[in-house]
């Protein structure tokens, strides 16, 4: 047997833990350990082929949302593989070996659905490039493939000068979290600048937000700032430059929400498709298996869309079947 992608991706598919070479070739009759990681190492996939796949069931909107954010596919517990670095990790709650993943999601509001559509792998030492200049490269794809949008979302590590001020060139309104430590002025050129975690709150600043200006950027260049409570401990910043007549604070607060989508995107990738559990030290088979993860992620979501099963019944029902048959007639019985 020959390893294609359509195997590969029905390999990762199938598999519930194990997402290892060798398991594939285990589970394969005349399947040579060798010839998957061969595979891995000879193809070569791109964002492309992710980006084409969705096209086949995408639905957009001309309201649509472009959410960007970065995950990190864990390699602590692996041998030396080319393209993993030190970096922060959001689940780990701190700096971990893996390799970077910077990925942008379409979202529709209209259905409260979404869609993979591009990412990039944030690799410095192959490309010279920053996980901020990836979501830049990605941003003009977008307006180059003509795609429709208006609103862009992103978390606070993109919320820079360059970026908001490229989103708001190009005509479309942005929403992202400040970091609490960062300088702005609400009045006006008057007073100084302070952090925005010191900024006092009159009643309407809390339900409309207060324009703000922030430290370096241009000086026509205002944004509205709200103050959005996320639980009892912690307190969101967002920014927009959408028109203050059309903003609450509880605009900012579904957008917030909206973002999070991505999130559910990257749990969703790694506990059902296997995206960090390639062994492979060859930084190209690293990157191919990266990529086959984000389409049998976009297969399963198809397939529990049309079941109307969430995905994570669409993935783990032919397990709980396997189980159940196991208590009618099991392999090995339990015995005292």
């Amino acid at each position: 047997m020959k390893v294609t992608a359509i195997n590969y991706g029905q390999f990762l598919l199938n598999s519930h833990r194990n997402f290892t070479g060798t398991y594939f070739a285990d589970t394969v009759e005349k399947l040579e350990h060798d010839s998957v990681y061969r595979y891995l190492k000879r193809d070569k996939l791109t964002p492309r082929i992710v980006r084409e796949k969705s096209q086949q069931t995408i639905k957009y909107s001309d309201n649509g949302h472009l959410i960007f954010d970065d995950t990190v596919a864990n390699k602590n517990a692996s041998r030396k593989i080319q393209g993993a670095r030190s970096q922060y990790s959001g689940a780990a709650h701190g700096i971990v070996t893996g390799i970077g993943i910077v990925n942008c999601l379409y979202y529709n509001p209209e259905l409260n659905k979404f869609w993979i559509i591009d990412f990039r792998i944030f690799d410095p030492d192959q490309d010279g490039k920053t996980k901020l200049q990836h979501v830049e490269d990605m941003l003009k794809s977008a307006i180059r493939r003509q795609t429709p949008f208006t609103v862009v979302l992103m978390d606070t590590w993109y919320a820079t000068k360059k970026l908001m001020v490229q989103i708001n060139d190009l005509d479309k309104i942005f929403y992202c979290p400040l970091k609490a430590n960062r300088l702005v002025d609400d009045s006006g050129g008057l007073a100084a600048y302070h952090q925005v975690k010191d900024l006092a709150w009159s009643a309407d600043n809390v339900v409309f937000g207060k324009r703000v200006k922030i430290h370096k950027f241009p000086k026509h260049f205002k944004v509205q700032l709200f103050r959005v409570p996320v639980n009892t401990n912690r307190t969101e910043y967002i920014v927009t430059n959408a028109e203050i007549t059309h903003n609450s604070t509880d605009d900012a607060q579904e957008a917030s929400r909206r973002r999070w989508k991505i999130e559910q995107l990257h749990r969703e990738e790694k506990q059902l498709t296997g995206l960090e559990k390639c062994q492979a030290r060859i930084n190209r088979s690293q990157r191919n298996h990266i990529c086959l993860a984000a389409l049998a992620w976009i297969v399963l979501k198809e397939a529990a869309e049309k079941t109307g099963k969430t995905i994570y019944q669409q993935k783990l029902e032919p397990l709980q079947e396997f189980v159940a048959a196991q208590w009618r007639n099991p392999a090995t019985t339990f015995v005292l």
